[in-house]
Protein backbone atom coordinates (compact mmCIF):
# COMPACT_ATOMS: atom_id res chain seq x y z
CA UNK A 1 0.00 0.00 0.00
CA UNK A 2 1.46 3.25 -0.80
CA UNK A 3 1.11 6.00 2.03
CA UNK A 4 1.21 10.15 1.10
CA UNK A 5 4.69 11.49 1.30
CA UNK A 6 3.80 12.89 4.80
CA UNK A 7 1.94 9.57 6.12
CA UNK A 8 5.22 7.88 5.36
CA UNK A 9 7.61 10.26 7.39
CA UNK A 10 5.32 10.18 10.37
CA UNK A 11 5.10 6.00 10.29
CA UNK A 12 8.72 6.25 9.96
CA UNK A 13 9.21 8.68 12.50
CA UNK A 14 6.98 6.89 15.03
CA UNK A 15 8.61 3.21 14.49
CA UNK A 16 12.52 5.34 15.02
CA UNK A 17 10.67 6.20 18.46
CA UNK A 18 9.33 2.81 19.25
CA UNK A 19 12.83 1.06 18.90
CA UNK A 20 14.26 4.23 20.46
CA UNK A 21 13.85 2.51 24.06
CA UNK A 22 14.89 -1.21 23.17
CA UNK A 23 18.32 0.77 21.49
CA UNK A 24 19.16 2.86 24.87
CA UNK A 25 18.60 -0.50 26.74
CA UNK A 26 20.80 -2.07 23.92
CA UNK A 27 23.72 0.68 24.55
CA UNK A 28 23.44 0.14 28.36
CA UNK A 29 24.06 -3.17 28.87
CA UNK A 30 26.86 -2.91 25.92
CA UNK A 31 29.77 -2.31 28.36
CA UNK A 32 28.98 -5.09 30.31
CA UNK A 33 28.33 -7.54 27.54
CA UNK A 34 31.84 -6.67 25.79
CA UNK A 35 33.35 -7.24 29.00
CA UNK A 36 31.75 -10.20 29.39
CA UNK A 37 32.99 -11.54 25.52
CA UNK A 38 36.13 -10.35 26.64
CA UNK A 39 36.30 -12.92 29.46
CA UNK A 40 34.90 -15.47 27.48
CA UNK A 41 37.39 -15.31 24.93
CA UNK A 42 39.98 -15.70 27.50
CA UNK A 43 38.49 -18.38 29.38
CA UNK A 44 37.72 -20.65 25.86
CA UNK A 45 39.96 -18.89 23.30
CA UNK A 46 43.53 -20.34 24.70
CA UNK A 47 45.66 -21.99 22.69
CA UNK A 48 45.08 -25.28 24.77
CA UNK A 49 41.61 -25.17 24.47
CA UNK A 50 42.20 -24.65 20.57
CA UNK A 51 44.29 -27.62 20.35
CA UNK A 52 41.97 -29.87 21.95
CA UNK A 53 39.18 -28.37 20.09
CA UNK A 54 41.22 -28.37 17.00
CA UNK A 55 42.22 -32.17 17.39
CA UNK A 56 38.77 -33.54 17.87
CA UNK A 57 37.47 -31.34 14.86
CA UNK A 58 39.82 -31.83 12.05
CA UNK A 59 38.84 -35.56 12.06
CA UNK A 60 35.31 -34.81 10.43
CA UNK A 61 33.84 -31.63 8.88
CA UNK A 62 34.67 -28.50 10.41
CA UNK A 63 30.96 -27.36 12.05
CA UNK A 64 30.21 -23.51 12.23
CA UNK A 65 27.88 -21.08 12.30
CA UNK A 66 27.51 -18.03 9.95
CA UNK A 67 25.64 -14.81 9.99
CA UNK A 68 25.31 -13.00 6.68
CA UNK A 69 22.67 -10.37 4.77
CA UNK A 70 20.73 -12.25 1.70
CA UNK A 71 18.43 -9.91 -0.88
CA UNK A 72 16.54 -12.87 -1.99
CA UNK A 73 13.01 -14.08 -0.59
CA UNK A 74 12.99 -16.36 0.55
CA UNK A 75 16.84 -17.13 1.14
CA UNK A 76 18.52 -20.84 0.37
CA UNK A 77 17.59 -23.62 2.44
CA UNK A 78 19.61 -25.36 4.47
CA UNK A 79 19.28 -28.85 2.06
CA UNK A 80 19.93 -26.12 -0.78
CA UNK A 81 21.48 -28.24 -3.38
CA UNK A 82 24.04 -25.59 -3.87
CA UNK A 83 24.93 -25.29 -0.17
CA UNK A 84 25.58 -28.85 0.28
CA UNK A 85 28.49 -29.24 -3.36
CA UNK A 86 30.00 -26.73 -1.34
CA UNK A 87 30.15 -28.05 2.06
CA UNK A 88 31.17 -31.79 0.53
CA UNK A 89 34.00 -29.54 -1.16
CA UNK A 90 35.15 -27.64 1.91
CA UNK A 91 34.90 -30.64 4.78
CA UNK A 92 31.62 -27.83 6.52
CA UNK A 93 28.92 -28.46 7.97
CA UNK A 94 27.55 -24.60 7.76
CA UNK A 95 24.48 -23.51 9.66
CA UNK A 96 23.76 -20.41 7.84
CA UNK A 97 21.20 -17.49 9.39
CA UNK A 98 20.18 -15.41 6.30
CA UNK A 99 18.71 -12.33 7.32
CA UNK A 100 17.17 -9.96 5.14
CA UNK A 101 18.88 -6.89 3.44
CA UNK A 102 16.27 -4.36 5.15
CA UNK A 103 16.69 -5.43 8.70
CA UNK A 104 19.89 -6.53 8.97
CA UNK A 105 21.69 -3.79 10.48
CA UNK A 106 19.28 -4.12 13.77
CA UNK A 107 19.82 -7.60 13.83
CA UNK A 108 23.59 -7.47 14.01
CA UNK A 109 23.19 -4.74 16.39
CA UNK A 110 21.18 -7.05 18.95
CA UNK A 111 23.43 -9.94 17.81
CA UNK A 112 26.46 -8.22 19.18
CA UNK A 113 24.89 -6.79 22.09
CA UNK A 114 23.65 -10.15 23.64
CA UNK A 115 26.76 -12.09 23.26
CA UNK A 116 25.32 -14.03 20.51
CA UNK A 117 27.74 -14.14 17.97
CA UNK A 118 28.32 -16.85 15.39
CA UNK A 119 31.21 -18.45 13.99
CA UNK A 120 31.45 -16.31 11.19
CA UNK A 121 29.50 -13.16 11.18
CA UNK A 122 29.14 -10.12 8.55
CA UNK A 123 29.96 -6.87 9.87
CA UNK A 124 28.03 -4.79 7.16
CA UNK A 125 29.56 -1.72 8.57
CA UNK A 126 33.11 -2.42 9.91
CA UNK A 127 34.15 0.94 10.94
CA UNK A 128 30.53 1.58 13.14
CA UNK A 129 31.51 2.49 17.13
CA UNK A 130 29.80 -0.77 18.25
CA UNK A 131 32.34 -2.77 16.25
CA UNK A 132 35.63 -0.57 17.00
CA UNK A 133 34.76 -0.78 20.42
CA UNK A 134 34.22 -4.77 20.62
CA UNK A 135 37.48 -4.99 18.99
CA UNK A 136 38.76 -2.26 21.28
CA UNK A 137 37.51 -4.91 24.28
CA UNK A 138 39.26 -8.42 22.20
CA UNK A 139 35.87 -9.55 21.10
CA UNK A 140 37.11 -10.38 17.85
CA UNK A 141 40.22 -12.01 16.32
CA UNK A 142 42.98 -10.31 14.67
CA UNK A 143 43.80 -12.92 11.85
CA UNK A 144 46.90 -10.22 10.66
CA UNK A 145 49.56 -12.22 11.18
CA UNK A 146 47.21 -15.47 10.15
CA UNK A 147 46.24 -14.23 6.49
CA UNK A 148 50.32 -15.05 4.23
CA UNK A 149 49.40 -18.80 5.62
CA UNK A 150 45.96 -18.41 3.07
CA UNK A 151 47.44 -18.20 -0.31
CA UNK A 152 43.79 -17.74 -1.77
CA UNK A 153 42.79 -15.53 0.77
CA UNK A 154 45.51 -12.94 0.53
CA UNK A 155 45.60 -12.91 -3.31
CA UNK A 156 41.80 -13.31 -3.55
CA UNK A 157 40.95 -10.03 -2.14
CA UNK A 158 41.76 -6.84 -3.69
CA UNK A 159 45.08 -5.40 -1.88
CA UNK A 160 43.27 -2.08 -1.54
CA UNK A 161 40.20 -3.86 0.63
CA UNK A 162 43.15 -5.40 3.12
CA UNK A 163 44.33 -1.82 3.51
CA UNK A 164 40.72 -0.36 3.76
CA UNK A 165 39.41 -2.43 6.09
CA UNK A 166 42.29 -2.28 8.84
CA UNK A 167 41.46 -0.76 12.51
CA UNK A 168 43.14 2.48 13.84
CA UNK A 169 45.88 -0.18 15.06
CA UNK A 170 47.09 -1.10 11.61
CA UNK A 171 45.61 -4.54 12.03
CA UNK A 172 42.80 -6.46 10.27
CA UNK A 173 39.87 -8.04 12.46
CA UNK A 174 37.84 -9.41 9.36
CA UNK A 175 38.07 -10.76 5.85
CA UNK A 176 36.82 -8.04 3.36
CA UNK A 177 33.65 -9.57 1.34
CA UNK A 178 35.66 -9.08 -1.98
CA UNK A 179 34.12 -7.15 -4.47
CA UNK A 180 34.74 -5.17 -7.99
CA UNK A 181 36.41 -1.80 -7.26
CA UNK A 182 35.25 -0.59 -10.76
CA UNK A 183 31.71 -2.06 -9.90
CA UNK A 184 30.29 0.57 -7.73
CA UNK A 185 26.46 0.68 -7.39
CA UNK A 186 25.59 3.42 -9.81
CA UNK A 187 22.40 4.40 -12.08
CA UNK A 188 21.03 2.04 -14.06
CA UNK A 189 18.01 2.85 -16.83
CA UNK A 190 15.61 1.08 -18.79
CA UNK A 191 17.25 1.37 -22.52
CA UNK A 192 14.28 0.12 -23.58
CA UNK A 193 12.42 3.00 -22.20
CA UNK A 194 15.06 5.47 -23.62
CA UNK A 195 14.55 4.09 -27.07
CA UNK A 196 10.78 4.26 -26.96
CA UNK A 197 10.77 7.80 -25.60
CA UNK A 198 13.93 8.95 -28.04
CA UNK A 199 15.85 9.71 -25.44
CA UNK A 200 19.60 8.98 -25.04
CA UNK A 201 21.25 7.72 -21.82
CA UNK A 202 21.66 11.46 -19.73
CA UNK A 203 25.36 12.71 -18.86
CA UNK A 204 24.18 15.80 -16.92
CA UNK A 205 22.10 16.21 -13.82
CA UNK A 206 19.57 18.45 -16.44
CA UNK A 207 19.19 15.46 -18.84
CA UNK A 208 19.08 13.29 -16.01
CA UNK A 209 15.65 14.83 -14.75
CA UNK A 210 14.77 15.07 -17.68
CA UNK A 211 14.74 11.25 -18.43
CA UNK A 212 13.01 10.99 -14.90
CA UNK A 213 10.50 13.23 -15.98
CA UNK A 214 9.88 11.14 -19.46
CA UNK A 215 9.78 7.88 -17.58
CA UNK A 216 7.08 9.04 -14.96
CA UNK A 217 5.14 11.37 -17.52
CA UNK A 218 5.07 9.72 -20.71
CA UNK A 219 3.23 6.48 -20.36
CA UNK A 220 6.54 4.22 -21.24
CA UNK A 221 5.07 1.21 -20.30
CA UNK A 222 2.44 1.48 -22.51
CA UNK A 223 -0.33 0.58 -20.66
CA UNK A 224 -2.41 4.15 -20.62
CA UNK A 225 -2.15 4.80 -16.65
CA UNK A 226 -0.26 6.91 -14.58
CA UNK A 227 1.81 4.12 -13.11
CA UNK A 228 5.54 4.49 -13.54
CA UNK A 229 8.65 6.26 -11.73
CA UNK A 230 12.04 7.80 -13.13
CA UNK A 231 13.47 6.51 -10.54
CA UNK A 232 13.39 3.24 -7.61
CA UNK A 233 15.97 3.54 -4.84
CA UNK A 234 16.28 3.60 -0.90
CA UNK A 235 16.32 7.31 0.63
CA UNK A 236 19.49 7.14 1.83
CA UNK A 237 20.68 5.69 -1.46
CA UNK A 238 18.92 8.35 -3.72
CA UNK A 239 20.25 10.54 -1.68
CA UNK A 240 24.12 9.91 -1.68
CA UNK A 241 24.15 9.45 -5.58
CA UNK A 242 22.41 12.64 -6.02
CA UNK A 243 25.20 14.37 -3.34
CA UNK A 244 27.98 12.59 -5.17
CA UNK A 245 26.90 14.14 -8.78
CA UNK A 246 26.55 17.65 -7.53
CA UNK A 247 29.64 17.98 -5.01
CA UNK A 248 32.03 15.18 -7.57
CA UNK A 249 32.82 13.59 -4.03
CA UNK A 250 32.52 9.72 -3.55
CA UNK A 251 31.30 9.60 0.60
CA UNK A 252 31.07 12.24 3.26
CA UNK A 253 34.57 13.75 3.28
CA UNK A 254 36.03 15.81 0.72
CA UNK A 255 39.95 17.22 0.46
CA UNK A 256 40.48 20.77 0.04
CA UNK A 257 43.83 21.78 -0.05
CA UNK A 258 45.69 19.45 3.08
CA UNK A 259 42.30 19.58 4.96
CA UNK A 260 39.12 17.04 4.93
CA UNK A 261 35.53 19.00 5.01
CA UNK A 262 32.35 17.48 5.98
CA UNK A 263 30.35 17.31 2.66
CA UNK A 264 27.11 17.80 4.39
CA UNK A 265 28.09 21.78 4.84
CA UNK A 266 29.11 21.83 0.98
CA UNK A 267 26.96 24.40 -1.01
CA UNK A 268 26.42 21.55 -3.66
CA UNK A 269 24.23 19.46 -1.10
CA UNK A 270 21.99 22.53 -1.05
CA UNK A 271 21.51 22.31 -5.10
CA UNK A 272 21.28 18.22 -4.58
CA UNK A 273 18.30 18.79 -2.35
CA UNK A 274 16.57 21.21 -4.31
CA UNK A 275 16.85 18.39 -6.88
CA UNK A 276 15.83 15.41 -4.96
CA UNK A 277 13.33 18.04 -3.59
CA UNK A 278 11.56 19.15 -7.12
CA UNK A 279 11.49 15.27 -8.23
CA UNK A 280 9.80 14.14 -5.18
CA UNK A 281 7.35 17.03 -5.86
CA UNK A 282 6.45 16.74 -9.36
CA UNK A 283 6.06 12.32 -8.68
CA UNK A 284 9.19 11.73 -10.63
CA UNK A 285 10.21 9.30 -7.60
CA UNK A 286 7.21 6.80 -5.63
CA UNK A 287 5.07 8.35 -3.02
CA UNK A 288 6.19 6.07 -0.52
CA UNK A 289 10.01 7.12 -1.25
CA UNK A 290 10.93 7.59 2.24
CA UNK A 291 10.35 4.01 3.84
CA UNK A 292 11.07 1.74 0.58
CA UNK A 293 13.18 -0.84 1.47
CA UNK A 294 15.47 -2.74 -0.98
CA UNK A 295 13.12 -5.83 -1.86
CA UNK A 296 10.15 -3.23 -2.57
CA UNK A 297 13.15 -0.77 -4.73
CA UNK A 298 13.67 -3.99 -6.72
CA UNK A 299 10.04 -5.26 -7.12
CA UNK A 300 9.15 -1.60 -8.72
CA UNK A 301 11.79 -2.69 -11.48
CA UNK A 302 11.16 -5.97 -12.05
CA UNK A 303 7.61 -5.12 -11.92
CA UNK A 304 8.14 -2.85 -15.38
CA UNK A 305 7.09 0.46 -12.89
CA UNK A 306 10.91 2.40 -12.39
CA UNK A 307 12.85 3.22 -15.02
CA UNK A 308 16.05 3.11 -13.79
CA UNK A 309 17.45 1.70 -9.87
CA UNK A 310 21.15 2.37 -8.25
CA UNK A 311 22.86 -1.11 -8.49
CA UNK A 312 25.43 -2.79 -9.54
CA UNK A 313 26.06 -4.05 -13.10
CA UNK A 314 26.30 -7.28 -12.39
CA UNK A 315 22.79 -7.83 -11.00
CA UNK A 316 21.75 -6.96 -14.41
CA UNK A 317 19.96 -11.07 -15.33
CA UNK A 318 20.78 -11.98 -11.97
CA UNK A 319 18.50 -9.97 -9.98
CA UNK A 320 16.23 -7.91 -12.50
CA UNK A 321 15.96 -8.77 -16.22
CA UNK A 322 14.63 -12.84 -15.26
CA UNK A 323 11.79 -11.62 -13.29
CA UNK A 324 11.13 -8.30 -15.73
CA UNK A 325 11.14 -10.70 -18.11
CA UNK A 326 7.99 -12.21 -17.62
CA UNK A 327 5.58 -9.26 -17.61
CA UNK A 328 8.04 -7.98 -20.69
CA UNK A 329 8.78 -10.36 -22.88
CA UNK A 330 10.76 -8.14 -25.47
CA UNK A 331 12.67 -6.90 -22.45
CA UNK A 332 16.99 -7.48 -23.57
CA UNK A 333 20.04 -7.93 -21.05
CA UNK A 334 21.30 -4.75 -23.39
CA UNK A 335 18.21 -2.99 -21.54
CA UNK A 336 19.34 -3.06 -18.81
CA UNK A 337 21.92 -0.57 -19.33
CA UNK A 338 24.70 1.22 -16.70
CA UNK A 339 25.50 5.05 -17.24
CA UNK A 340 29.14 5.59 -17.07
CA UNK A 341 28.88 9.38 -15.66
CA UNK A 342 26.72 11.90 -14.74
CA UNK A 343 27.76 15.10 -14.53
CA UNK A 344 31.76 13.30 -15.41
CA UNK A 345 30.82 11.75 -11.69
CA UNK A 346 31.17 7.87 -10.86
CA UNK A 347 31.76 6.20 -7.86
CA UNK A 348 34.95 3.84 -7.75
CA UNK A 349 34.30 0.82 -5.15
CA UNK A 350 36.51 -0.14 -1.89
CA UNK A 351 36.97 -3.68 -3.30
CA UNK A 352 35.39 -4.70 -0.37
CA UNK A 353 31.34 -4.94 0.90
CA UNK A 354 31.51 -5.66 4.65
CA UNK A 355 33.83 -7.86 6.18
CA UNK A 356 33.38 -11.74 8.09
CA UNK A 357 34.64 -11.38 11.52
CA UNK A 358 35.07 -14.04 13.91
CA UNK A 359 34.75 -13.48 17.90
CA UNK A 360 36.98 -14.40 20.35
CA UNK A 361 34.98 -16.83 21.80
CA UNK A 362 35.96 -19.37 18.72
CA UNK A 363 39.15 -21.07 19.69
CA UNK A 364 42.13 -20.82 17.58
CA UNK A 365 42.20 -24.46 15.89
CA UNK A 366 38.92 -23.24 15.07
CA UNK A 367 39.43 -20.01 13.58
CA UNK A 368 42.55 -21.59 11.52
CA UNK A 369 40.22 -24.42 10.36
CA UNK A 370 37.60 -21.24 9.31
CA UNK A 371 40.09 -19.42 7.43
CA UNK A 372 41.22 -22.67 5.81
CA UNK A 373 37.84 -23.12 4.67
CA UNK A 374 37.29 -19.57 2.92
CA UNK A 375 40.54 -20.33 1.59
CA UNK A 376 39.28 -23.21 -0.02
CA UNK A 377 36.44 -21.64 -0.82
CA UNK A 378 38.16 -19.19 -2.45
CA UNK A 379 39.81 -21.49 -5.35
CA UNK A 380 38.74 -22.21 -8.34
CA UNK A 381 37.20 -25.12 -8.24
CA UNK A 382 35.27 -24.22 -4.89
CA UNK A 383 34.30 -20.69 -6.33
CA UNK A 384 32.89 -22.77 -9.64
CA UNK A 385 29.93 -24.22 -7.80
CA UNK A 386 27.80 -21.70 -6.83
CA UNK A 387 28.88 -19.33 -10.14
CA UNK A 388 27.67 -22.62 -12.55
CA UNK A 389 25.91 -24.69 -9.99
CA UNK A 390 25.63 -28.78 -10.86
CA UNK A 391 26.20 -29.91 -14.58
CA UNK A 392 22.94 -30.83 -15.96
CA UNK A 393 21.02 -29.20 -13.66
CA UNK A 394 22.24 -25.66 -13.30
CA UNK A 395 24.88 -25.29 -16.75
CA UNK A 396 25.82 -27.37 -19.44
CA UNK A 397 29.25 -28.44 -20.92
CA UNK A 398 29.17 -26.83 -24.46
CA UNK A 399 32.77 -27.52 -26.57
CA UNK A 400 34.19 -27.19 -23.68
CA UNK A 401 32.32 -24.42 -21.50
CA UNK A 402 30.12 -24.45 -19.10
CA UNK A 403 26.83 -22.35 -20.19
CA UNK A 404 24.91 -21.47 -17.47
CA UNK A 405 20.94 -22.12 -16.81
CA UNK A 406 20.03 -18.60 -15.16
CA UNK A 407 16.45 -19.41 -14.02
CA UNK A 408 17.89 -22.70 -12.42
CA UNK A 409 20.70 -20.93 -10.88
CA UNK A 410 18.11 -17.98 -9.61
CA UNK A 411 15.94 -20.38 -8.41
CA UNK A 412 18.52 -22.35 -6.25
CA UNK A 413 20.04 -19.15 -4.70
CA UNK A 414 22.80 -19.29 -6.64
CA UNK A 415 23.82 -16.08 -5.98
CA UNK A 416 23.00 -15.68 -1.93
CA UNK A 417 26.08 -17.32 -1.42
CA UNK A 418 28.24 -14.65 -2.97
CA UNK A 419 27.05 -13.06 0.69
CA UNK A 420 29.75 -15.43 2.69
CA UNK A 421 32.54 -15.37 0.04
CA UNK A 422 32.54 -13.90 -3.45
CA UNK A 423 35.73 -15.17 -5.06
CA UNK A 424 36.80 -12.36 -8.22
CA UNK A 425 38.99 -14.42 -10.27
CA UNK A 426 37.87 -13.18 -14.01
CA UNK A 427 37.99 -17.04 -14.73
CA UNK A 428 34.79 -17.75 -13.01
CA UNK A 429 33.11 -15.39 -15.36
CA UNK A 430 29.98 -17.62 -16.86
CA UNK A 431 29.92 -17.39 -20.23
CA UNK A 432 27.09 -15.83 -22.06
CA UNK A 433 24.09 -18.50 -22.60
CA UNK A 434 22.62 -16.07 -24.92
CA UNK A 435 23.75 -13.49 -27.68
CA UNK A 436 22.14 -10.90 -25.96
CA UNK A 437 23.94 -11.92 -22.70
CA UNK A 438 26.96 -11.88 -24.21
CA UNK A 439 26.40 -8.43 -25.73
CA UNK A 440 24.94 -7.28 -22.29
CA UNK A 441 28.50 -8.37 -21.12
CA UNK A 442 30.66 -6.55 -23.16
CA UNK A 443 28.56 -3.43 -22.76
CA UNK A 444 29.73 -3.68 -19.11
CA UNK A 445 33.18 -4.16 -19.33
CA UNK A 446 33.00 -1.20 -21.33
CA UNK A 447 31.25 0.38 -19.39
CA UNK A 448 33.27 -0.18 -16.19
CA UNK A 449 36.29 0.20 -18.20
CA UNK A 450 35.75 3.79 -18.75
CA UNK A 451 34.67 4.26 -15.39
CA UNK A 452 37.92 3.09 -14.20
CA UNK A 453 39.17 5.97 -16.20
CA UNK A 454 37.23 8.68 -14.02
CA UNK A 455 35.82 7.23 -10.96
CA UNK A 456 36.45 8.31 -7.33
CA UNK A 457 37.08 7.06 -4.25
CA UNK A 458 36.17 7.88 -0.92
CA UNK A 459 38.95 8.81 1.44
CA UNK A 460 37.51 8.52 4.15
CA UNK A 461 36.86 5.30 4.42
CA UNK A 462 38.20 3.27 7.45
CA UNK A 463 39.36 6.71 8.73
CA UNK A 464 38.86 7.32 12.69
CA UNK A 465 37.86 10.08 15.01
CA UNK A 466 37.07 10.01 18.76
CA UNK A 467 34.99 12.86 18.33
CA UNK A 468 33.43 11.96 15.24
CA UNK A 469 32.18 8.26 16.81
CA UNK A 470 30.77 10.33 19.42
CA UNK A 471 28.61 13.14 17.65
CA UNK A 472 28.23 11.61 14.10
CA UNK A 473 25.73 9.36 14.86
CA UNK A 474 23.41 11.77 16.17
CA UNK A 475 24.32 14.42 13.37
CA UNK A 476 23.28 12.44 10.74
CA UNK A 477 20.08 11.63 12.09
CA UNK A 478 19.37 15.38 12.33
CA UNK A 479 20.58 15.63 8.38
CA UNK A 480 18.80 12.75 7.61
CA UNK A 481 15.54 13.77 9.81
CA UNK A 482 15.77 17.77 8.45
CA UNK A 483 16.48 16.21 4.56
CA UNK A 484 13.27 13.89 4.66
CA UNK A 485 11.21 16.89 5.73
CA UNK A 486 12.23 19.31 2.87
CA UNK A 487 12.00 16.50 -0.06
CA UNK A 488 8.24 16.12 1.07
CA UNK A 489 7.56 19.55 1.77
CA UNK A 490 7.51 19.75 5.34
CA UNK A 491 9.89 22.00 5.56
CA UNK A 492 11.77 24.79 3.32
CA UNK A 493 14.75 24.43 1.90
CA UNK A 494 15.95 27.70 3.75
CA UNK A 495 15.56 25.35 7.09
CA UNK A 496 18.58 23.41 5.09
CA UNK A 497 20.67 26.86 5.40
CA UNK A 498 19.80 27.62 9.04
CA UNK A 499 20.94 24.22 10.20
CA UNK A 500 24.90 24.46 7.97
CA UNK A 501 24.72 28.25 9.73
CA UNK A 502 24.25 26.64 12.81
CA UNK A 503 26.12 23.25 13.14
CA UNK A 504 29.03 24.06 10.72
CA UNK A 505 31.15 25.86 13.30
CA UNK A 506 30.22 24.16 16.29
CA UNK A 507 33.25 23.62 18.92
CA UNK A 508 32.44 19.39 17.76
CA UNK A 509 32.25 19.86 13.70
CA UNK A 510 35.95 21.52 13.90
CA UNK A 511 37.59 19.20 16.69
CA UNK A 512 35.90 16.15 14.36
CA UNK A 513 36.99 17.76 11.32
CA UNK A 514 40.56 18.24 12.46
CA UNK A 515 40.96 14.64 13.66
CA UNK A 516 39.69 13.00 10.23
CA UNK A 517 42.51 15.32 9.00
CA UNK A 518 45.16 14.15 10.74
CA UNK A 519 43.63 10.57 10.15
CA UNK A 520 44.26 11.09 6.70
CA UNK A 521 47.31 12.39 6.48
CA UNK A 522 48.71 9.65 8.81
CA UNK A 523 47.32 7.28 6.74
CA UNK A 524 48.99 8.47 3.49
CA UNK A 525 52.20 9.01 5.15
CA UNK A 526 52.32 12.83 5.92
Amino acid sequence: MHLSGEKAYWRVTKRKKQKKGSQSRIAGTMAALLLSSALLAACGGGKAAGKTEGAAQDSGPLELSIMTVTPSTPPASDDNVIKREIEKATNSKMSIRWVSNNIYTEKLNIALASGDIPDLTMINDPFNSTFRTMVAQGAFWDITPYIKDYPNLQNGTPKIAWELTKMEDGKNYGIPRARDENDEAFLIVRKDWLDKLNLKPPTTTEELYAMMKAFAEQDPDGNGKNDTFGLSTGFDTLLGTFEGIFTGVNGKWKLEGDKLVYTAFLPEVRKALEFTTQAYKEKLLPEDQLSLKLTQVRDLYKGNRAGSVIDKTGTGNRVYATDLRKLVPTFKDTDFYPLTSINGFTPKGTGFNGILAIPKTVPEAKMKRILKLIDTWMTNEVGAIQRFGLEGVHHNVVNGVKVTIPEKLNADNASDFNQIVNPTDPSLDAAAPTPDMKAADDQKRRIQEERAKISVPDISVGLSSPTALMVLPDLEKQILDLKSKIVIGREPISAWDDFVAKTKNSPDVIKMTEEMTQAYHKRIGK
